[in-house]
């Protein structure tokens, strides 16, 4: 080939991207420009054929075996028969499309193929396709050809790549699956017919998951393929709970992987991920089998569906072998014919036997169809896809219709790279497309390695690959290999060592839980209205308690607070009815009738008692209680001291009896009373009132009120106390006083129970808070109201209705004149 025309400046802006090894290779190539492939080998036609447009194609028929030496032109190399069948799908794919009739009719489509039989001795090939007519020009959108099929592999990829972006040259790849390529700022024009290494790594973490593996290791080459595998890798298995207990570096020196597999052994790892392309996963393979190393390896496509390697004798030592796989939609039809045909030729006579490569294979003519058949089918559909992408897309380019194209529009390479992001074609009913990113839609297939039958067995679901697992082991399920086995329900996680998959387990105390999709190493706290025992993964609502109106001890405070509203109201009737007579007058009188109305307002405290707590509830209840009855208790406390002064100490004080009736001492005292009572309430409201509180017991909330300001509450409870006391000592003093006049008794009685029940309350208050308080503060304040209802009203009113006889003035006269005498004998 002929250079006319070369800018340095051209160069160093398609290759910008590369780095010193490529620009090393480059200055290499360059070198080995005036190769001449003359004598070196057999030319094939196989390599070259006359079209409309060409096609360029780049594929590995030769790789070196030796290192390449500067002063040797021509080194040694092997023949490679799956890179020779790659080549002859391609060539099937154009000579596919040139018979038919549908696409691009009365279009010949022809090609440029070069053996990429070296990193250093490609950028012949690459120069040649940037080339017009021999010449190489940056002023013109001419070139050789319009697309570009191959190399294979990423690191060649990557190589090459910027020396067609420059240009919008097309690149439809169907092996290169860097996740680098998937780039568009650097990589415009680059398309490929495989998925992307992203979900490649993405679906080998899926299977990891499906098993519950978290503690494995990672082998792969320093090439892009592997390098950029294991990045994404790195960046997924976070998400997913995996560890990466160890990573490892494949070379061509063999020696360290003994060594390699002694420390995988000692850190306890059973599965193996081994992204690698073939030339370093063979040799890797070998020593496992020698050393006997027996794992769970997850297999790369790169070599899932090697042949070589599952028919080895040794192999079947190495354990289960699992992978994925680009899938195979089934074999192109009628390319056996296309080999046997093609390949059924006599051997040239005048071939040396040097082996050497570009577009010159001794090989080709001498390999036996069948080996070349028989070499592993996975990037057959990719390269034939990739060749129908191209034809596709120029279809579209020349407005094809269904008898003819329109030849008078100018084709250059950007033209079918603009359509290439656009077009959409279906092949072996799956329909072929490009994402912006220049990929196509992501499809693996699960591959697991069959000892028995010496067959690789392809699933399309997680759980009969797990069926294979179980029954290559001998198994009853498949094994979970772990560092640390997952912690029991309710335990949570404690770092054992600098690895998260490594922990002991720690179960959450009460009142604590924990999430494992959240964090599996914090214990969560409760929130208030909830409760949880130990080792929970959730906690519970607590069960909220307060005296609800619909509960059995409501309905019956409820009732009994409506039933000492309504006896109140009864008896202030009977008494107006029978104000003027004896019983009522020794009653007090109107006395009675303010008594009895504070007994009422008393009950009505104790609804506040029912329903939720709120603010005006907690205020409400004590404090309306407390005046109240504290008008109740000096009503009765002024009253036993009434009756005692009349019969003890009116003959002995006439004087001070005649100034407390005269000038209403009684209800002075009686409003003393209420006022200190009404004045101490009101503090306690203003200072600390009262107020709602929740109050958690084990697995329930208690919604009560407060004490407030306890000091003044027991101030109040203590005045209260104050005036029950002087109430019952005047009341026990006159109880011997005339049967008619003994209403020391029912006060005593009432006072008895006032002391019972604030004592059964006070206890329950200061000992516990249980959900019962509210209740039994409500029933204390009933208790202390029916105390003197019943005590002190219902024997007044027994006599009124049942005994009428004795409520007459002469009744009571002879009742008192018996005392008078009685008191006079003793």
């Amino acid at each position: 080939m002929r250079i006319q025309k070369v800018s340095l400046s051209f160069l160093a802006g398609a290759c910008a991207t590369m780095s010193m090894t490529a620009w090393f290779r480059l200055g290499i190539s360059l070198l080995c420009w005036s190769c001449s492939v003359a004598g070196g080998g057999c030319p094939l036609p196989d390599f070259n054929l006359a079209g409309n447009y060409l096609l360029g194609g780049l594929f590995a028929v030769h790789e070196v075996n030796t290192a390449i030496d500067m002063r040797n032109r021509l080194p040694a190399f092997d023949f490679v028969p799956s890179g020779y069948q790659q080549m002859q799908v391609f060539r099937f794919a154009v000579e596919e499309i040139n018979n038919s009739s549908v696409l691009l009719p009365g279009i010949k489509l022809g090609y440029e193929i070069f053996d990429y039989c070296s990193d250093a001795l490609n950028f012949r090939a690459a120069l040649d396709f940037l080339s017009s007519n021999g010449s190489i020009s940056l002023n013109t959108n001419l070139h050789k050809v319009i697309s570009v099929t191959g190399p294979s592999g990423s690191t060649k990829t990557l190589i090459l790549a910027p020396l067609f972006m420059s240009n919008l040259i097309p690149m439809v790849n169907p092996s290169a699956s860097s996740v680098q390529l998937s780039n568009k700022n650097l990589y415009p024009s680059f398309f490929r017919t495989v998925p992307s290494d992203f979900y490649q790594v993405r679906a080998i973490v899926r299977i990891l998951q499906q098993f519950q593996w978290n503690w494995v290791a990672f082998f792969g080459s320093e090439d892009d393929y592997s390098q950029d595998a294991l990045t994404v890798f790195q960046n997924q298995i976070p998400l997913a709970n995996i560890c990466l207990a160890y990573k490892g570096i494949l070379s061509t020196d063999t020696s360290t992987y003994s060594k390699m597999f002694e420390t995988i052994n000692s850190l306890n790892i059973s599965v193996v991920v081994v992204f690698a392309t073939i030339e370093f996963v063979r040799p890797f393979i070998q020593v496992a089998i020698n050393n006997n190393v027996q794992k769970i390896w997850i297999a790369s496509e790169t070599w899932s569906l090697n042949q070589d390697l599952i028919t080895d004798n040794g192999a079947k030592t190495l354990g289960v072998i699992l992978g994925v796989s680009i899938p195979e939609y089934g074999p192109l039809s009628g390319f056996n014919n296309f080999i046997y045909r093609t390949m059924d030729r006599l051997p040239n006579a005048t071939c040396s036997n040097v082996k050497s490569c570009n577009q010159a294979c001794q090989e080709c003519l001498t390999t036996d169809p069948k080996v070349i058949l028989d070499q592993d089918p996975s990037y057959n559909f990719p390269i034939y896809s990739a060749v129908y992408a191209i034809a596709n897309a120029l279809h579209v380019v020349l407005q094809c219709g269904t008898t003819s194209c329109n030849v008078s529009t100018p084709v250059y390479p950007h033209t079918v790279t603009k359509m290439l992001r656009q077009v959409s074609f279906t092949l072996f009913n799956k329909t072929m497309k490009f994402d912006k990113h220049g990929n196509p839609p992501a499809r693996y297939n699960l591959v697991s390695w069959d000892w028995s039958s010496r067959q690789l067995i392809i699933c399309v679901h997680p759980m009969k690959l797990q069926y294979i697992i179980v029954t290559s082991r001998g198994q009853l399920q498949a094994p979970v290999l772990r560092c640390s086995q997952d912690c029991k329900p309710g335990y949570s996680r404690v770092k054992s060592s600098f690895n998260n998959c490594c922990f002991d387990c720690k179960i959450c105390g009460n009142g604590t839980y924990i999430n494992y999709t959240v964090d599996p190493y914090t214990c969560v706290a409760c929130e208030k209205d909830e409760w949880s025992e130990d080792g929970s993964v959730l906690c519970q609502k607590r069960s909220p308690e307060y005296l609800q109106g619909d509960d059995f001890v409501s309905a019956g405070i409820t009732l009994s607070a409506s039933l000492m509203v309504l006896s109140s109201a009864a008896i202030v009737g009977l008494f107006a009815y029978h104000q003027n007579t004896p019983i009522v007058r020794s009653a007090g009188g109107k006395m009675c009738f303010f008594l009895l109305t504070c007994l009422g307002l008393s009950s009505i405290s104790v609804f506040f008692f029912i329903g939720r707590p709120g603010p005006h509830h907690c205020i409400l209840r004590n404090s309306v209680f407390a005046v109240c009855y504290t008008a109740c208790l000096s009503c009765l406390a002024v009253r036993s001291f009434q009756i005692f002064c009349v019969f003890k100490m009116a003959t002995n004080l006439p004087k001070s009896y005649e100034y407390w009736v005269k000038d209403n001492g009684q209800w002075v005292i009686i409003a003393t009373c209420v006022v200190v009572q009404l004045f101490l309430c009101v503090m306690w409201v203003t200072i600390s009132g009262p107020s709602p509180i929740d109050i958690t017991v084990q697995k329930v909330i208690i919604f009560d009120c407060t004490l407030g300001n306890a000091a003044i509450f027991y101030l109040i409870i203590m005045f209260m106390g104050f005036l029950s006391v002087i109430c019952f000592t005047f009341a026990y003093l006159g109880t011997d006083l005339p049967k008619n006049y003994n209403e020391g008794k029912c006060i005593t009685f009432s006072l008895i129970v006032f002391y019972i029940s604030w004592a059964i309350f006070l206890t329950v208050h200061l000992a516990a808070r249980e959900s019962n308080t509210a209740a039994v503060n409500a029933i204390s304040i009933l208790c202390s109201l029916y105390g003197v209802l019943y005590g002190y009203f219902f024997p007044k009113c027994y006599i009124i209705l049942f005994k009428p006889d004795h409520n007459t003035a002469a009744y009571f006269q002879t009742s008192i004149q018996s005392y008078t005498l009685q008191s006079s004998s003793t």
